[in-house]
């Protein structure tokens, strides 16, 4: 099994392109439904990656994990200073009227949810500004819909995907904030009808980390990966298809 492509490695930092539908952290599963399980079967059992940084299960892109000790204080200290800078493309509902634009709004639980881990703007939320610009906009069978680059100044749970709903552009295929609740609580019970697969659209949701830079060594480091095949499907205006394990 091909457990993640690798972009670079070397005796401190793997570099990998998270595939989509691939949680960060074990749950229940086999020992290769988490990222942290195979990395331990990519690096040796015995060994004890660390994550200094995470995307949600539906993301994918580029993610950078220390190999030791050392190289995981030094990573979360550049995170921590704001010397990392990343960069997703993102598919949205509808076209984007302005070029570019800030959402600055603090996210906090989102208390009239069933669903726990559900956030939503909120006064008393923590801090949260994105940025974004729009590459293209374009239509399709479906409807219209936009492609943005954007920047994240903070880095809350679920934000890009919250101010993005917000300012009336959800993901597309984001079954959280995308349509309605419902969707989450029948993609989770894998009882997705056919009806709902599409209007989804997508089987994941329309977000990937592209790119990212941090100083490291002597030198300022890029890191690149390009999205999957259903995003660059829905890009290209042809249909989307759903593999197994999502539905």
């Amino acid at each position: 099994m091909n457990l993640f492509p690798v972009l670079l490695e070397d005796d401190d930092l793997l570099v990998l392109h998270k595939p989509a539908g691939l949680v960060c952290h074990p749950t229940k599963g086999d020992e290769y439904s988490s990222l942290v399980s195979r990395l331990r079967l990519y690096l040796g059992l015995e060994s004890e990656p660390q994550l200094v940084h995470r995307l949600d299960r539906e993301t994918s892109g580029v993610m950078v994990v220390a190999k030791n000790p050392e190289a995981a204080l030094e990573l979360r200290r550049l995170w921590q200073t704001g010397f990392v800078t990343k960069e997703y493309v993102a598919l949205v509902h509808g076209a984007v009227e302005a070029d570019s634009g800030l959402v600055d709004l603090p996210l906090g639980k989102d208390e009239a949810s069933i669903i726990a881990i559900r956030d939503t703007p909120r006064p008393d939320g923590h801090p949260a500004r994105t940025r974004w610009w729009c590459v293209r906009r374009f239509e399709r069978a479906e409807g219209v819909f936009s492609l943005l680059r954007i920047h994240l100044d903070t880095g809350r749970k679920h934000q890009i995907r919250i101010h993005m709903g917000a300012i009336g552009h959800p993901l597309v295929g984001d079954k959280l904030y995308g349509l309605d609740e419902g969707f989450y609580l029948d993609f989770v019970k894998r009882r997705l009808t056919e009806a709902q697969r599409q209007r989804l659209i997508l089987p994941q949701q329309g977000l990937h980390a592209v790119r990212l830079w941090l100083p490291w060594g002597d030198e300022e480091r890029e890191f690149r990966s390009e999205p999957e095949a259903p995003f660059l499907e829905f890009l290209a205006g042809r249909p989307v298809v759903w593999g197994e394990g999502t539905t």
